[in-house]
C-alpha cells in the first residue's frame, strides 16, 4: 500500500487559493467531467463542511437532496 497523502496533496495544492481560483477549481472539475477529479471536489466538501454553521449544512444537505430528486 502507497504511502501517498492524497488528501494532503490536494490541501496543498489549494493552500492560499482566493476566492475566485477555488471557484474555477470547482467549475473546471464539473465541466471537465474527468473521475481523476472527484477526490479534489470531495476534499473541498471536506473543507466547507468543517467550517460550516448547523444551518448552512442543513441548506446544503436540502440542495443536494434536492437535486438527487
Amino acid at each position: 500500500m502507497s504511502g501517498f497523502n492524497l488528501r494532503g496533496a490536494i490541501l496543498q495544492n489549494v493552500s492560499g487559493s482566493s476566492s475566485e481560483d477555488v471557484e474555477a477549481t470547482i467549475v473546471d472539475a464539473i465541466q471537465s467531467g474527468e473521475e481523476k477529479m472527484l477526490p479534489g471536489l470531495g476534499v473541498l466538501m471536506e473543507i466547507y463542511w468543517k467550517q460550516a454553521s448547523e444551518e448552512e449544512k442543513d441548506a446544503l444537505v436540502e440542495q443536494i437532496s434536492s437535486g438527487l430528486q
